[in-house]
């Protein structure tokens, strides 16, 4: 299986019942049979380095990385993992008792599951290298990979959306969980257009100074051309009452484009709330981009 695929479609929509107004969504969730999304290109450029590197000393890599039960970072390292031939370890945020269609997914593929505590999960968040802690024998062939594979290698990868383009839009809307791809949106652009990011989460003004912190490490200005909307997390990060739920088997049906009530649903519901209240002005072109993640889907059925 191919790696590192060309591109993914640009699909335009006129208007309909659902979302009254013209807009194109570009479908990242196509970008790849198994590596969903963002995901992808979060990882491409690290992954590209990774192998050169070891093609170069011969030494085999492990990847070690962290997330939730229904990581789709996990599950798309997981995968990178499988078709590189590069082993893999997961640090998971729960106890042994848990069970998810992910995690089994994840270990089909070879990845090696590690439960932590909730307090761990926090340090593995905010300290430079406690990951050690938990991996005996780490050396300099143990590549860790951080949350949602953020990184500034992460930046490169999103902004290449832009270059697939065939228009600079007036708007573009992204779901946000750790702010990378917004920055890499941001990255880009270079300035021009105006992004806007639906945190899936509760309290995610500490965004902004993430978004800020990756540009910078990247070496790109603190771009302002966005707009962070903190309201539309639907109860918090995983959260999916009953109407976001419904819309999102409306949409899916309507549109003919599947999402997930994590981070797609929350954002096209928001984009919904916007059109219907008149937030943009008639001329703007506002393109919409699905970063995938629809394995996450299996949490909520039913």
């Amino acid at each position: 299986m191919q790696l590192y695929p060309a591109s993914s479609p640009l699909q335009q929509f006129a208007p309909c019942s659902l979302l009254n107004r013209t807009l194109w969504i570009k479908r990242d969730d196509l970008l790849h049979p198994s590596i969903s999304g963002n995901k992808f290109r979060k990882l491409k450029f690290a992954l590209m380095a990774l192998k050169e590197t070891q093609a170069q000393n011969l030494q085999k890599v492990t990847l070690t990385t962290m997330g939730g039960p229904w990581s789709n970072h996990l599950h798309a390292l997981a995968h990178a993992g499988a078709i590189e031939g590069w082993p893999t370890r997961g640090l998971v945020r729960g106890t042994e008792n848990i069970h998810t269609a992910m995690l089994d997914d994840c270990r089909s593929l070879g990845m090696e599951i590690q439960f932590v505590s909730r307090e761990d999960y926090r340090t593995l968040r905010e300290v430079s290298g406690a990951w050690r802690r938990h991996v005996p024998g780490a050396d300099d062939n143990s590549v860790w990979f951080p949350e949602g594979g953020s990184t500034p290698d992460a930046l490169r990868g999103v902004a290449e959306i832009i270059e697939e383009l065939p228009f600079i839009p007036e708007i573009m809307m992204v779901a946000c969980g750790t702010g990378a791809t917004m920055a890499g949106l941001l990255a880009g652009l270079g300035g021009r257009g105006h992004v806007i990011g639906i945190a899936v989460l509760k309290n995610a003004d500490y965004l902004h100074k993430e978004i800020a912190i990756l540009l910078q490490q990247s070496g790109h200005p603190s771009y302002t051309n966005y707009d962070l909307i903190t309201d539309a997390h639907h109860g918090g990060y995983g959260k999916a009452p009953p109407e976001l739920r419904q819309f999102c088997r409306d949409f899916s049906i309507e549109m003919g484009v599947p999402i997930e009530p994590v981070y797609t649903g929350k954002l096209f519901y928001a984009l919904k709330k916007m059109i219907d209240a008149s937030a943009f002005r008639k001329e703007e072109r506002i393109v919409v981009v699905h970063t995938g993640g629809l394995q996450g889907a299996r949490g909520f059925i039913g």
